[in-house]
């Protein structure tokens, strides 16, 4: 049996968790450095006690996209204000080239608008979707909810369950 090589030269998309409010200056130094990287951002409007203001934000908090090779994690990990990898089953996560372009196309449209709820901010009683799982295709009403889970109250059968869910299987309706 040979095992599958995986090619340490090959460029894949991953997300890195930065300081607070270091995003953009993070996309910079990457961008320095020679990375291809972004930092997605969003015009908004503020409101201070004396003007109104259209600034752009960060669209995901604390992250930023850079496409890197596994032999470049090093030299990234070391630039300034970079915190680490996102993570998913104990790997940095790989974010496809179709998920990139497709946020970039809609923040490239006219008038829209993305709000990202972190899982672990959702507001008892939200309604949700259950997307994958056995459970899926069913609705229910958020309990509880911290950063990797969510506690969602299911209604079948005149009994009322409290099923556990990981953030990624739900979505808001």
């Amino acid at each position: 049996m040979s095992k599958a090589v995986v090619d340490d030269t090959l460029k894949r998309w991953h997300v890195i968790y930065t300081k607070s409010k270091w995003e953009r200056k993070v996309d910079g130094l990457l961008m320095q450095k020679g990375f291809e990287s972004w930092c997605p951002v969003q015009k908004r409007e503020r409101q201070w006690s004396d003007r109104k203001k259209i600034i752009e934000e960060p669209l995901f908090r604390s992250y930023v996209f850079v496409k890197v090779a596994k032999l470049d994690y090093t030299q990234l990990l070391s630039t300034m204000g970079v915190v680490n990898f996102l993570y998913f089953e104990k790997k940095p996560a790989i974010i496809r080239d179709n998920e990139i372009e497709a946020i970039r196309k809609y923040l490239g449209l006219s008038n829209t608008s993305i709000q990202v709820i972190d899982m672990a901010n959702i507001p008892v009683h939200t309604k949700v979707s259950i997307n994958q799982g056995l459970f899926m295709g069913q609705t229910g009403a958020v309990v509880k909810s911290s950063k990797k889970t969510v506690y969602v109250q299911l209604v079948s059968i005149n009994m009322m369950m409290i099923v556990e869910f990981k953030a990624e299987e739900v979505s808001i309706k």
